[in-house]
């Protein structure tokens, strides 16, 4: 069966987002003052084979772990349904 992930990848709230904070202060010059705390990350989408959701959910997370997501320093969620 195909699975789609939906993964978003962000920054951890505890390091410092210099793009987050460069697109606040271009949102500031724009009158737009009452926006704050902008945090940019990533959103991958992908296609797995598996023979169960389990499996499926298994092989992104091993993914995200290994490759995707920088540990130390991003934190990672995702959704999975079928194709």
């Amino acid at each position: 069966m195909t699975y789609i992930a939906e993964i978003n990848i962000m920054t951890r709230s505890e390091i410092l987002d210099p793009q987050g904070k460069a697109v606040k202060l271009g949102l500031h010059n724009l009158q737009m003052d009452n926006i704050d705390n902008v945090r940019i990350g990533k959103h991958i989408r992908l296609e797995v084979e598996a023979a169960t959701e389990a499996q499926a959910r298994a092989t992104v997370d091993e993914a995200c772990r290994q490759l995707l997501a920088n540990l130390i320093m991003e934190e990672y969620s995702f959704e999975l349904h079928t194709a």
